[in-house]
């Protein structure tokens, strides 16, 4: 029962962020992608800090300064440049596809890094997934857009704030890292909007309206991922965090007008199923060496 319940809130997260990306994709409509990243940036490092602050956890303190914690502040900066903008300049399925080719990104480089162990099958898997990405943005053929490739760096950007995650001092909480994050990402924003000579937009009442939604439906995703590690057994509720490819897709094709063609949609097929066949093989090498 609680496998089935941490499930749910996985699966309902995943619809959350989703739903976060569409609105964030309305958004970009009228406003620069800068000015978007910055004030999600500046508005969630002022809801987290007052959390920390109710908590009574310091806002800052000397442990923030080991180098993981400073390598995965910029993992954040780059990932979240790079996923946001490519929701604003490419279609939401495409993007999002891609960007399930994270978890692999992160298993690459636990190989390459962190010296752990990766047998010749999830080496494998990696390079089978790594082909669908190739799929999708296809270099060098006529479908090729550029701007696919902000959401590769929102993959290498995910990754590196991923596995820097793991050498992160036990006694820097999760809020604490969280904070860091936000905060690291409001004058990358900034140096965005200059590097593409954006000015502030006035924000129209409807984009309020979408900024408040997708800054309370980001919350209530964070929680829910939360949670349901806590409840089911990461090996059980991993593997639907790819659901949010589905819900991507289904908000892509009938709110944009989205049409996503084979290669797209083979491609995002062979990252999901290169995904959970390495998240499988990393169950089975844990429970043989327990």
């Amino acid at each position: 029962m609680d496998n089935l319940r941490g499930a749910a809130f996985m699966f309902f997260s995943m619809l959350a962020f989703a739903i976060e990306d569409m609105l964030i994709k309305f958004m970009a409509i009228a406003l620069p992608v800068g000015q978007i990243i910055g004030m999600l940036g500046l508005a969630s490092a002022v809801l987290v800090g007052c959390i920390l602050v109710f908590q009574r956890q310091p806002l800052f303190s000397r442990a923030m300064l080991t180098p993981a914690i400073v390598l995965r502040a910029l993992g954040e900066m780059i990932g979240s440049l790079g996923f946001v903008t490519a929701i604003a300049l490419t279609p939401l399925s495409t993007a999002s596809a891609i960007l399930q080719a994270t978890p692999l990104f992160v298993t690459l480089g636990a190989a390459l890094f962190l010296q752990e162990s990766v047998g010749w099958r999830r080496w494998s898997a990696i390079l089978v997934g790594f082909m669908g990405v190739l799929m999708i943005i296809r270099p060098g053929l006529e479908a090729f857009d550029w701007s696919s490739l902000f959401a590769l760096q929102g993959v290498v950007g995910l990754g590196i704030r991923d596995l820097a995650t793991r050498r992160v001092p036990k006694a820097t909480t999760t809020m604490q890292l969280s904070f860091l994050a936000f905060l690291a990402i409001i004058p990358a924003a900034g140096v965005l909007m200059w590097f593409n000579g954006t000015s502030f937009v006035p924000v129209s009442a409807a984009n309020w309206l979408y900024f408040t939604a997708a800054l309370l439906i980001g919350i209530i995703a964070y929680y829910g991922i939360v949670t349901a590690m806590r409840v089911g057994e990461v090996s059980f509720v991993t593997p639907f965090r790819y659901s949010r490819i589905i819900f991507a897709l289904i908000l892509g094709v009938f709110v944009f007008g989205e049409r996503p063609d084979f290669w797209t949609l083979l491609g995002a097929f062979i990252i999901v199923a290169s995904g959970l066949y390495t998240l499988w093989r990393e169950t089975n090498v844990r429970a043989n060496n327990a």
